[in-house]
């Protein structure tokens, strides 16, 4: 990220450099996704995972609420530089942020007391293989991965199409477009800080059911909005609904997902998801695109608000915390491999 304000200083800036630093940051967000979630699992105790993910929760939508309008004066007043060097040092700032925790190295599986064999891109491809059969082979990770990967891909998908709609269609002036975005934040900061309580009061089952259908009610309304303010008040009503619901949503199902996984596959699985997620965001996003361009973003936002009402069929049924697991790593084609000194894929 620091590269692209120097290269703009010297002159030089060009698109493929932002192509490249584009690709090496998303990258980097996978691995540090795929190690901050075991990092947490290993560091906050069972009984405390849902509150941590609440908190994190809490935090994210309110920088989500926040960063927008703070970004639209810094780039007004200082340029869009500032912001990516800005950007780049927050990076620098987390990463020493983790150098202080003083918690617990995570625990590493036993393996055979030999010398491993060497890392090689084969071996990685094993271990990302290894990480899809294991969520594939549990019955509930594999209904919580494809909800959240196709619910995830239509929601961002029609992101860049709202900036259509809204800006150049419906003519939103720039304050009220991040008002749009920024206000239903608020209820998602809210809705985070309440869901561990609710999920003590009504059962962490029924809340992950009653949220992941009331988020998929509320897209389909947002392609509706219409001009003035008015229309800034009816998207803002229903962005707040979906958030709200997100809010609740995503800290109970973070936390099924970290119990759910065995600590010696925590970090290879997220990976696996990260990657999956990330790959169909795409994919969906640039399929949005076309649907827009051959009919209108407003009927290609309906669209995915139509699709969304199916996808909380995804949602495990049965009870999630009594649903037997491929604990037995002979279930997954994982076997101890003591030639190698490490695990070995097979089938």
């Amino acid at each position: 990220m620091m590269s692209l304000p120097v290269s703009y200083a010297l002159g030089v800036l060009g698109f493929w450099q932002l192509l490249v630093v584009s690709v090496i940051a998303a990258a980097a967000k996978i691995a540090f996704t795929s190690a901050s979630g075991a990092y947490l699992k290993s560091l906050v105790p069972r009984e405390q995972l849902l509150v941590a993910n609440a908190r994190f929760g809490s935090t994210t939508w309110t920088v989500t609420a926040a960063a927008p309008p703070l970004g639209g004066v810094a780039i007004t007043l200082l340029g869009p530089v500032a912001t990516v060097t800005a950007d780049a040092v927050s990076y620098l700032l987390s990463a020493a942020a983790v150098l202080a925790i003083n918690g617990k190295k995570e625990d590493l599986p036993e393996r055979a007391p030999l010398t491993p064999a060497p890392l090689t891109v084969s071996s990685r491809v094993h271990d990302l293989a290894a990480g899809w059969r294991y969520l594939l082979a549990d019955p509930v990770l594999r209904r919580l991965l494809a909800n959240s990967v196709l619910t995830g891909a239509l929601i961002l998908a029609t992101e860049p199409l709202f900036a259509i709609l809204l800006l150049s269609q419906l003519k939103f002036t720039p304050w009220m477009y991040g008002l749009a975005w920024g206000v239903p934040c608020v209820g998602g900061f809210i809705a985070s800080r309440l869901a561990s309580r609710l999920a003590a009061r009504f059962g962490r089952q029924r809340l992950l059911l009653v949220t992941g259908w009331g988020r998929a009610c509320f897209p389909v309304g947002l392609a509706f909005t219409f001009t003035g303010l008015g229309g800034l008040a009816f998207f803002i009503v229903f962005q707040t609904g979906l958030i709200i619901f997100m809010g609740l949503y995503t800290p109970v199902y973070q936390t099924y997902r970290m119990e759910r996984l065995a600590d010696d596959r925590i970090s290879r699985a997220l990976t696996a998801w990260s990657i999956t997620s990330n790959a169909t965001i795409a994919a969906v996003t640039a399929l949005w695109g076309v649907l827009a361009t051959l009919t209108t973003p407003r009927i290609a936002i309906a669209a995915a608000g139509v699709l969304l009402l199916a996808t909380p069929a995804l949602l495990p049924r049965a009870d999630i915390e009594a649903a037997a697991g491929p604990s037995d790593p002979r279930v997954l084609g994982i076997t101890p491999d003591t030639r190698a000194g490490k695990l070995n894929v097979s089938g």
